[in-house]
């Protein structure tokens, strides 16, 4: 019997590996002739450049790197175990986190660090490369990061502009002419979840400029500034980024990326699933287990579940989901291929003693051999 252990972490608590293995010493207390495989998974967000390399047997790198305030700040990026690939988090570089409340101030904050982070993953010699957008402190528009990759960004007396999002009014040449022409050799994939675009009332500024401290003046300056910016790179690059879905994730970054590096923009947990060929493990697989931290009816809408039970669908392999917590509106992930949804829950709990390492690790693996036993008594009575 084959068991494909495929869950996203559980945040705050365990990484994908580790749920991973609490759940295989789970399983292995119910028969050593059961076959586990694991795969740590993510769904572009935090947790992802740790679950791809814990996936591929890839390593972690620490670069000193730009942070959104221009200070210099630690960041860890990923390169992976095929030799070729990187995966990136901006919020490592440029996170919401790493900017003090009183601070914070996206006409101000900066992507330079990402581009920073770009640059050092080619500088290993990375030619495709993964990132992750979500959690950013900035609305830059991804200026930021092509400064630091060689792109010039100039004011009408030719000079560079500065950092942060009040100064892509000043922007009046694009020239990629310095951009590293090594990006012209890399394939860049965005982990990108949404599809708000750059500007307008669904746009950077007004849908997440206020949690990073902008505004509602700063807001509308913002708008303003990345709606100058589009024009700018329509008329100078010849792409038009203006309506583009997901442009407008992490400040603009999504737009930037696609402007200035070519890259693509793709629902997050679809890059993880290639990059760890979750398909290949699937094959031939009796059922599989999932899960994170927390299971609800929006599960099913881009989160690491639902990409793999969609991956275990096309394979004709049932699976059981497990979380800390599983909402009643879970029900409705049923009809999008959930066989079941358990938590992992014994008895009543703080959120503190449930996220407690050493306990979340006794549960799950307790938790998966009940699933797994449950899953052999229904295959029993169905031979019967």
């Amino acid at each position: 019997m084959k068991i494909v252990i495929a869950p996203d972490s559980f945040k705050g608590s365990l990484t994908a590996l580790e749920v991973c293995e609490a759940a295989a010493r789970g399983i292995g207390s119910i028969s050593p002739e059961i076959e586990t495989v694991q795969v740590p998974m993510a769904d572009g967000g935090e947790g992802t450049v740790q679950s791809l390399v814990d996936a591929t047997g890839g390593t972690l790198v620490t670069e000193t790197v730009t942070g959104p305030l221009g200070e210099p700040v630690e960041a860890i990026y990923g390169l992976l175990g095929d030799g070729e690939s990187a995966v990136i988090e901006m919020a490592a570089a440029s996170g919401l986190p790493l900017v003090p409340d009183a601070q914070r101030n996206p006409l101000k904050t900066t992507t330079f660090g990402t581009g920073e982070l770009i640059a050092a993953a080619l500088d290993h010699g990375r030619r495709k490369l993964i990132v992750g957008i979500g959690g950013s402190a900035t609305t830059d528009a991804g200026v930021g990061m092509a400064q630091a990759l060689g792109v010039r960004f100039l004011d009408e007396s030719g000079e560079p502009v500065g950092f942060g999002g009040a100064e892509l009014a000043r922007i009046a040449t694009i020239e990629m002419s310095g951009a590293d022409p090594r990006l012209r050799d890399t394939e860049i994939r965005v982990a990108c979840d949404v599809d708000n675009p750059l500007y307008g009332e669904r746009g950077a500024a007004y849908v997440y400029g206020p949690q990073k401290g902008a505004s509602p003046d700063d807001v509308r300056v913002l708008d303003a500034n990345l709606r100058h910016v589009a024009d700018v790179i329509q008329r100078d690059l010849g792409l038009d980024v203006r309506d583009l879905p997901g442009a407008g994730a992490a400040g603009g970054l999504g737009a930037g990326l696609v402007a200035f590096c070519g890259a693509s923009l793709e629902p997050g947990v679809e890059i993880v699933i290639d990059a760890v060929d979750l398909p290949g493990s699937m094959k031939g697989a009796d059922m599989c287990i999932t899960g994170e931290g927390a299971i609800d009816s929006q599960t099913a809408f881009g989160k690491t579940p639902a990409g793999v039970t969609a991956v275990a669908r096309r394979e004709g392999v049932p699976v059981i989901a497990i979380a800390g917590g599983v909402a009643f509106d879970a029900v409705s992930l049923h009809e999008r291929g959930f066989h079941a949804l358990a938590s992992i829950l014994n008895r009543p709990m703080s959120l503190a003693e449930a996220m407690e390492p050493e306990r979340a690790r006794e549960m799950i693996a307790f938790t998966a051999g009940q699933m797994v036993r449950c899953f052999l008594a229904g295959r029993a009575a169905s031979a019967h």
